[in-house]
């Protein structure tokens, strides 16, 4: 629960705000009694420290509106914001001042309310330096994070990929299916289906999957993929691709699409005895790289528009990923298709 309340944001906010100013009233203390101040003079800087607390919770959400703006309106804000703050402190800091300090002395002229704002400026510049320095502290800590786990999803994807490809059931229906190809003396195709496996093999063994690839180099390799599966299904497994020539050139984390495919093939294909149709379709909108995959198959309840426990361990994998890699500039849906089959749409950023 502790360390709950410690990592949220505005929890720690009010906790380094709450210490800022203690500290600020504390070294003040310091001060006042090196020089032997009066009782007094302690109220003054503790009604100081009060006013400072309340009017810096002023400042975060401005400077949150502003942090994703350029350098030169931050820099701006802040001057404009700190000096604003410390013109509303400047005056209740003056009177209390005067009244428990100086025993009811006044300024001849208004203005003399205003007496010290440079010094309180100072203050309120400080606090905005430690502002922004502990935000992009955290910025670099989250995305240190991001990272570290992206490449864990990463890995653990290859991983998955490869004790598929690895599988004795997937062996043995691809040797089978070369070993038939041999025997009715197809050696041309029985050698096209070993330098697929090989190659298709060799990819998952080589391939570093935090690399981004071209489109057009994953699908080359999604292709040996489904050229091995087709030998399995034959007739009962179609395949469609329309890929636009500019978006052959995006690039996207690697080994992306395969467990996609392979939940189809599992859940469409495999479990319809006439088999279906799985297409994917690519193509660059507003600079952004869309992709649909989808099949025929019977589709599956969507609960809140996630798959089912259970159902589709490589869909949600990739979904962590793409949500590890990306954050929130990027989109993946699914959903059913009518008359029946599944959908999944990806919106990633185009990237050559």
């Amino acid at each position: 629960m502790q360390q709950q309340i410690l990592t949220r944001n505005k929890h720690q906010f009010i906790i380094l705000n709450l210490i800022g100013w203690a500290g600020y009233c504390l070294s003040g203390y310091l001060g006042a009694f090196y020089w032997d101040k009066p009782m007094n003079y302690y109220w003054v800087l503790f009604i100081d420290s009060v006013f400072g607390l309340m009017i810096s919770f002023l400042l975060r959400p401005i400077y949150r509106l502003v942090w994703n703006s350029s350098s030169f309106a931050r820099i701006i804000t802040v001057i404009l914001a700190a000096y604003i703050c410390s013109l509303i402190w400047v005056v209740p800091h003056n009177l209390f001042y005067w009244e428990f300090y100086k025993h009811g002395f006044r300024p001849e002229k208004w203005t003399g309310y205003f007496w010290g704002v440079l010094n309180i400026y100072y203050i309120f510049i400080c606090w905005s330096c430690l502002y922004f320095g502990i935000k992009f502290y955290q910025g670099m800590q989250e995305a240190s994070q991001r990272a570290l786990k992206a490449s864990a999803l990463a890995h653990e994807a290859q991983l998955k990929m490869l004790r598929y490809q690895l599988n004795p059931h997937f062996l043995f229906n691809t040797l089978n299916a070369i070993s038939t190809l041999i025997l009715e003396k197809q050696t041309e195709r029985a050698n096209e289906m070993v330098s697929r496996l090989s190659n298709f093999l060799r990819y998952s063994l080589d391939n570093d999957p935090m690399q981004k690839v071209s489109l057009e180099q994953e699908i080359t390799t999604l292709k040996l993929y489904l050229g091995i599966e087709k030998v399995r299904f034959e007739d009962r497994l179609e395949i469609d691709l329309v890929i636009e020539t500019e978006a052959e050139k995006a690039l996207i984390p690697s080994l992306i699409l395969q467990p996609l495919v392979e939940n189809s093939i599992k859940y469409a294909i495999a479990k319809s005895e006439a088999g279906g149709i799985i297409s994917l379709h690519a193509r660059v909108f507003a600079n952004e790289l869309l992709l649909e995959l989808k099949d025929n198959g019977p589709g599956v309840e969507l609960v809140d528009g996630k798959l089912p426990a259970g159902r589709g361990v490589g869909v949600r994998n990739t979904k962590e990923r793409l949500n590890e890699l990306y954050n929130d500039k990027h989109s993946f849906t699914i959903s059913n298709t009518k008359p029946q089959g599944l959908q999944i749409n990806i919106r990633l950023p185009f990237e050559v």
